[in-house]
């Protein structure tokens, strides 16, 4: 097919060419003399650890920052990216990890406080909702973007980036909340604007998704460029030991692992839905024995931040009795009171939920784990037991930061999020409750957090994993189950369920069974 969106390139004219850019911050070295290029209708993948400098670098090519050295140019010509709508203005759509969002106003006006032309309000809800049906995802333009779980949010950036019709599309982690099957409609939409040539940089940790939909990937490490690869000619496992520089080790579990008595339970949990658009909870129940790790599939938006809240104390149910955690009734306690019980929880929504961006990361230590680690006496904080901890977490697990008293706001999305897991973990609590435990981090720092969180589990934890990454709940957990409208399905062991139904039940057939047996019959008969 002959690209249609190929205004002002000559034939084997790169859209976008990066010479020697560079960036750098106090005591960093951001992008040293990176160089790429992406050709019309390319789908070019951009790969590296977390802090490799990737988001830096995009972030240049959007306007957002300026190089240091270096320069750009689009379909052949010299550009400057002075500010992001000089960006938009030749063709640069982006669509971002972390999400700028006005929470209390609608999805359409946040998509259309994006937008840089001003376009009728009938005229622009029509034609996100056309672009969300060619997507085949769900979210309705009138929704208060304060109800909408993370991975609802993502598609608002998704769609604010394709409504300026882009003939270069940035895309950070744009899967991580998706089914195989969205996902796999995502792709099929990718492909056909490469095909009608829109070039697209494509960010993700999910290296699968790397080989099954890129054609080339550049590969930063330290902030240079160490190769370009045909990812289509690589294995998953090579490219990640580009990506770290070493080879990439496997989570070992033990092979034949026991359990001990039920840890953590809950029995009959309803919770009714917080305003117009949250998710009641509707008679949950599941166990969690020491030892085990109890993983929660299902798609965003169907409760599990409902779920979350509940099992962490931030919602109290009306019964104490609803959740028990080693035969104490805690549905009635509040967070607090449950850390002191020996629970501890990670939610979805790193920066502002589990982090205070603008505290520093032994401030941040001190938000969760003043108790367990004895860092506050008679209400002062000890800050020498404090800052000690915070740089156990930061060595432990590998997190990149300058030291404990920077802010978490100066991290990297990843980084961050090894911090966290890590300031959790380390507590060693009885009962670890995390959501999206891997969102958006490299694969050697998402085996790492794996590897903790199995070796937390066979030190006698019970474990509850909730996550979107199919892959992650089979290669982690011992069992699990899928949450669909707030409704939780049968507990499943892990080797005994196949891909095809989870993602059924994560992604449409809602609490009926007999539709799903059929369902995956029916898909089973056509792979035949």
């Amino acid at each position: 097919m002959t690209p249609k969106n190929n205004e002002g390139a000559a034939a084997g004219v790169a859209r976008l060419e990066l010479k020697g850019i560079t960036k750098q911050f106090p005591g960093v070295l951001a992008n040293d003399h990176v160089s790429l290029k992406v050709m019309p209708g390319e789908i070019h993948a951009l790969l590296g650890e977390n802090g490799a400098g990737k988001s830096t670098l995009v972030k240049m090519i959007y306007g957002i920052m300026q190089p240091d050295a270096g320069s750009f140019t689009w379909n052949g010509a010299p550009c400057v990216m002075s500010n992001p709508k000089a960006a938009r203005k030749l063709g640069i759509g982006m669509v971002f990890q972390h999400f700028s969002l006005f929470e209390a106003m609608t999805v359409l006006e946040n998509i259309a406080l994006g937008l840089d032309a001003a376009i009728p309000q009938r005229e622009l809800e029509a034609e996100i909702l056309r672009v969300l049906d060619s997507y085949g995802l769900k979210l309705d333009p009138q929704r208060i973007v304060s109800t909408l779980s993370v991975g609802e949010r993502q598609r608002i950036e998704i769609v604010r980036a394709l409504l300026l019709k882009p003939k270069l599309l940035i895309m950070d982690e744009p899967t991580s909340v998706l089914t195989p099957q969205e996902a796999e409609q995502l792709f099929e939409t990718l492909r056909k604007l490469a095909a009608d040539g829109c070039s697209i940089l494509y960010i993700s940790h999910k290296l699968h998704e790397i080989v099954a939909l890129c054609e080339t990937a550049t590969i930063l490490r330290g902030g240079k460029m160490v190769a370009t690869c045909d990812p289509r000619q690589m294995t998953s496992r090579a490219m990640a030991e580009l990506m770290i520089g070493a080879n990439l080790k496997e989570v070992s579990k033990a092979p034949s692992r026991s359990f001990g008595a039920a840890k953590f339970t809950v029995a009959d949990l309803s919770l009714a839905k917080l305003g117009d658009f949250g998710v009641a909870l509707r008679h949950i129940s599941f166990t969690v024995r020491a030892g085990e790790i109890f993983g929660i599939a299902g798609v965003a938006g169907n409760g599990q931040n409902e779920l979350l809240d509940a099992l962490s104390g931030e919602r109290t149910s009306t019964s104490a009795e609803t959740i028990s955690l080693q035969g104490k009734a805690i549905g009635k306690l509040h967070p607090s009171q449950r850390r002191l019980a020996g629970l501890c929880a990670v939610p979805e929504e790193r920066n502002g939920h589990a982090a205070v961006s603008e505290f520093s990361l032994t401030d941040n230590a001190v938000l969760t784990a003043r108790q367990s680690q004895n860092l506050t006496s008679n209400g002062l904080v000890n800050s020498g037991k404090a800052t000690s901890f915070a740089a156990q977490v930061i060595q432990s697990f590998a997190v990149k930061a300058r030291g404990p008293s920077s802010t978490a706001g100066s991290l990297s999305g990843g980084n961050l999020q090894k911090f966290i897991m890590g300031r959790e973990i380390l507590q060693a609590p009885g009962v670890l409750i995390v959501s999206q435990p891997t969102w958006g981090v490299d694969a050697g720092a998402a085996t790492a957090i794996r590897q903790a969180i199995v070796d937390l589990a066979a030190k006698g934890s019970a474990i509850v994993v909730i996550s979107q990454d199919l892959d992650e709940l089979l290669g982690l957990c011992d069992t699990l189950a899928v949450i669909n409208l707030g409704q939780l399905s049968k507990v499943m062991k892990v080797g005994e369920v196949s891909i095809e139904e989870i993602g059924l039940l994560m992604g449409g057939v809602h609490g009926d069974p007999a539709a799903t047996v059929h369902m995956t019959e029916a898909m089973h008969a056509h792979t035949v």
